[in-house]
Parts: structure tokens; C-alpha cells; sequence
């Protein structure tokens, strides 16, 4: 494989993990106090969990991009990897919303566009590489389970319970 390959594959894996990185800001300095006060539902899963399950999805995320571009380049697949930038982007603001601002509303709100972002990028993907879809679908539900979880703990600690 070329060398530029493998760079592109380097810049899909450092776009993805600073978008881990941006997030962990947010996340890690109300992880342990605003969050750990929320009243949460029976199936939030525990803390631990989240750093390990997020770091498998961003390289699969990284991967699929790569896939993706390989396969088409930038000019063949400009709208599956615009997609991608805008999921991504809109990943960002879900923990900047939620963690940063603590709006759990607006951000109930925002993960819906988020999930349906991540449900077109993988439409479009698809088009391009069969596997590039595939590896999307374990963030895709991972995501629609973020959104239950959002919503309940809106529902939660708003008083619409």
C-alpha cells in the first residue's frame, strides 16, 4: 500500500480520536460530579464502560471513513464523507450539549439529528463499500441507545416524569 494511503488512514484515526479527546473534555469534568447526581434509568450502564466501547467505535469509525475514500477518493464519495464530517461534528456537539452545557433537553434534541446523520452516512456508504456500512452499524445503535438513554434521563430529572 502507499504511503499516502496509510497517511489518509492516520488522518481518519487522528480526526476521530480528537473528536474523542474534545468530548472527554466535557465528559470528564462532570463524569464524576453533575453526572454521578443524575437520576439515571436501571439500564445506564456504569462509567467504566463508556472509554472502552467509545475508543472501538472511533477506530471503526476511522476505518469505514478510510474504506470509503479508498475506495472512491474525495471526488467519488464527496457526500458519504461529508456525511461523515457532519456526524462527527454533531458527535462533538451531543457531549458539548449534554456534559458541557448540561442541557439534556437540547441535547435529546441534537442526538436525534445525530442518529439520523449517522443512519444517512451509512446509506451512503454503503453505496461505496459493503464493509464501510458495516462498520457503521455498531455506532449506529450504540448511538440509538445514547438517545434512549438521553431521554430518560431527561424525562428523569426534568419533572416530565
Amino acid at each position: 500500500m502507499s504511503d499516502d494511503r496509510w497517511l489518509m488512514f492516520l488522518f481518519f484515526l487522528l480526526l476521530c480520536y480528537s473528536a474523542a479527546v474534545l468530548g472527554s473534555i466535557w465528559s470528564s469534568s462532570s463524569v464524576g460530579t453533575w453526572y454521578a447526581d443524575l437520576k439515571k434509568p436501571s439500564f445506564n450502564p456504569p462509567n467504566w464502560i463508556f472509554g472502552p466501547v467509545w475508543s472501538v467505535l472511533y477506530f471503526l469509525l476511522a476505518l469505514s471513513a478510510w474504506l470509503v475514500w479508498r475506495r472512491a477518493d474525495w471526488g467519488g464519495a464527496r457526500l458519504a464523507l461529508t456525511l461523515f464530517f457532519a456526524q462527527l461534528a454533531l458527535n462533538v456537539a451531543w457531549l458539548a450539549l449534554f456534559f458541557g452545557l448540561r442541557r439534556l433537553g437540547m441535547a435529546l434534541v441534537e442526538i436525534v439529528f445525530l442518529l439520523s446523520t449517522i443512519v444517512a452516512t451509512a446509506r451512503a456508504f454503503r453505496a461505496v463499500s459493503a464493509l464501510a456500512f458495516w462498520l457503521l452499524v455498531p455506532y449506529a445503535l450504540w448511538v440509538a441507545f445514547a438517545t434512549l438513554l438521553n431521554f430518560k434521563i431527561w424525562q428523569l430529572n426534568s419533572g416530565a416524569a
